[in-house]
C-alpha cells in the first residue's frame, strides 16, 4: 500500500515538473534573446551574449542605421557567435543590438507557380500578394530515407534529340550538365525546361548575370511560365544568398513532390553554390583542403543533391538537372569530380564541338545516363552502341584522315563511319527555336537513310 502511494506521488511530481518545463519553454519563446555586436569585419561580425541561446544556422537580426539586417550564425564560441549577413556590406556598428529570430522556414502554396522569388523566399515580382500555405518546409531538410524511396523506372522525353538518343532520362533521375563557360549550358537548360510530363518546374538561377534572368524567364520559358517557380540569386548578391538559393528551390520542390507531383528541378549552377559555400566556410574559420575548398563544401554537396530524386512511396518525384561550371575546362576539378560521383549520370558539353557550331555541344562519347536501361529497347540499345562505336572510330582517325594518310576501301568499318557520322552529327544539331523532338530514333534514322547506300533500322 505504501509503495503504491509513493508511486502515485512520484507520478504527480513528474506531471507537475513537466507542466513547469512546458510553461518555461512557452515563456522563452515569447522572450526576445539579444546580444551586442563586439567585432565587425568586411566578411562577418561577432556578437556577444547569444552563445547559450542559438545554434548553427539560426537567423539573427542586427539593428543597423534604423533598420534590421538579417544574418545567420556560422560559428559558435563560448563567449561569442559569428554572424554572416545576407546582404552586404554589414551596416551594424560596435555596440549594436542583435536579436535571435529562430530557424529559417518557408510556407509554400500551390499559388506560387508562376512566381519569382529571392533566396529568402521573398517575391521579386509584383503580380499579386503572396499566399502562404499551412505546411512548413525547411531549407536544410534531410533527404528521404533510402529504403523507403520509390524505384526509378519511367522514362520521359526531353525533346532534345542528342539527349533522348544517347543519354535518355527518367522521372526522378538526377543528372549533371558539365561545361566550361560560354559553351551553351544555359541554352540547353532552357530547352530541357520545356520537357513535358511535369506538373511543376522549379528553377534556381545561382550567381547568374542580372541581365540574363529576365531573358531566361521570358524568352526561354515562354508560355510554360505558369508552371514554373523561379528562385533567383544574381552574381552581385552576397555568398549567403547564393548559398541559400539552391536550398530554397529544393525545399519548394520537395513541397510539391510531397503533394504527389512530378517536379523538374533545374539548378544553374551548382558550382556557384560551392563557391558561395566556400566563402562562408572560410569566414567561419575552416581551413582550405583542395583548391581553396573547405571540408564542409564536400559534405554539403551530397546533402543537397541527395534531396532530389524519387520520394517515398505514395509521393511524387524530383527530377534534378544540375549544371556544373568546370573551372578552366578541367572536368576533373574537385567540385566536378565530387558531383559526378553523386549524380545518376552526366552530360558533357565540349568547347571543341561548340567551336564547330554544333549545338547542343554534347560530347556523346563522354556522356552517360546510369538509368538508360529503363528507356531503351534492346534494338535501340544495339543501335546506340553501333553509333557510339562509329563516332569513336571517326574521331580517333580524324588527324590521320586530315593528313591524307587513309585511303578509302582500306577499312570497311571506317569507310562506313566516314559515310554515316557526318550526317549523324548534322542530324543531332538542334536550335532552341526549333520544335521539340518527338521521336529521336526515327528522326535520326530518317536522316541517315537519306543516303542510298546506308540502311539503318531504329
Amino acid at each position: 500500500m505504501t509503495s503504491q502511494v509513493e508511486g502515485e506521488a512520484r507520478a504527480d511530481a513528474l506531471a507537475a515538473l513537466s507542466e513547469r518545463v512546458s510553461a518555461t519553454s512557452a515563456m522563452q519563446s515569447l522572450v526576445e534573446v539579444g546580444g551586442t555586436v563586439v567585432q565587425v569585419t568586411p566578411a562577418f561580425c561577432c556578437v556577444a551574449g547569444l552563445s547559450p541561446f542559438v545554434k548553427l544556422g539560426d537567423r539573427v537580426s542586427l539593428a543597423a542605421d534604423g533598420c534590421q539586417q538579417l544574418g545567420e550564425v556560422i560559428r559558435l564560441d563560448e563567449t561569442r557567435v559569428t554572424i554572416k549577413t545576407f546582404d552586404e556590406p554589414i551596416s551594424a556598428g560596435l555596440g549594436a543590438r542583435a536579436w535571435r529570430t529562430g530557424t529559417a522556414v518557408l510556407n509554400p502554396d500551390p499559388s506560387w507557380k508562376g512566381r519569382i522569388f529571392n533566396a529568402l523566399g521573398e517575391p521579386l515580382d509584383a503580380v499579386a500578394p503572396l499566399l502562404h500555405g499551412h505546411q512548413a518546409v525547411y531549407p536544410d531538410r534531410a533527404p528521404p530515407a533510402p529504403l523507403r524511396r520509390q524505384r526509378i523506372s519511367t522514362p520521359f522525353k526531353t525533346g532534345v534529340r542528342v539527349i533522348d538518343l544517347f543519354t535518355p532520362l527518367c522521372f526522378g533521375q538526377r543528372i549533371g550538365i558539365f561545361s566550361g563557360s560560354g559553351v551553351g549550358k544555359s541554352t540547353l537548360l532552357a530547352m530541357l525546361s520545356r520537357a513535358t510530363g511535369f506538373d511543376t518546374v522549379v528553377i534556381a538561377l545561382v550567381g547568374e548575370r542580372g541581365r540574363e534572368v529576365r531573358e531566361f524567364l521570358e524568352d526561354a520559358l515562354g508560355k510554360n511560365r505558369e508552371r514554373v517557380i523561379a528562385v533567383v540569386s544574381t552574381g552581385d548578391e552576397s555568398p549567403m544568398m547564393r548559398r541559400l538559393a539552391p536550398k530554397t528551390a529544393t525545399c519548394i520542390a520537395e513541397y510539391f513532390r510531397d503533394r504527389g507531383e512530378k517536379v523538374l528541378l533545374i539548378v544553374d549552377s551548382i558550382t556557384r553554390f560551392a563557391h558561395a559555400a566556400r566563402e562562408v566556410a572560410l569566414a567561419a574559420g575552416e581551413p582550405p583542403v583542395a583548391r581553396g575548398y573547405t571540408p564542409s563544401v564536400f559534405s554539403s554537396l551530397p546533402s543537397l543533391l541527395e534531396r532530389g530524386g524519387p520520394g517515398e512511396e505514395g509521393s511524387g518525384s524530383i527530377t534534378g538537372i544540375y549544371s556544373v561550371l568546370v573551372d578552366g575546362d578541367d572536368h576533373n576539378d574537385p567540385i566536378a569530380d565530387s558531383i559526378r560521383g553523386t549524380l545518376d549520370g552526366h552530360i558533357v558539353l565540349d568547347r571543341t564541338i561548340a567551336d564547330q557550331a554544333r549545338y547542343p555541344a554534347v560530347n556523346v562519347l563522354s556522356s552517360i545516363s546510369r538509368l538508360s536501361q529503363h528507356a531503351w529497347t534492346q534494338d535501340q540499345r544495339n543501335l546506340v552502341s553501333k553509333l557510339r562505336a562509329m563516332i569513336a572510330r571517326f574521331e580517333d582517325t580524324r588527324d590521320l584522315r586530315l593528313m591524307g594518310g587513309y585511303r578509302m576501301g582500306s577499312d570497311p568499318e571506317l569507310d562506313k563511319a566516314i559515310e554515316i557520322v557526318p550526317k549523324l552529327l548534322e542530324a543531332l544539331k538542334q536550335s532552341p527555336r526549333e520544335a521539340a523532338s518527338t521521336d529521336a530514333f526515327q528522326e535520326v534514322a530518317r536522316a541517315l537513310q537519306a543516303q542510298p547506300s546506308t540502311q539503318v533500322n531504329a
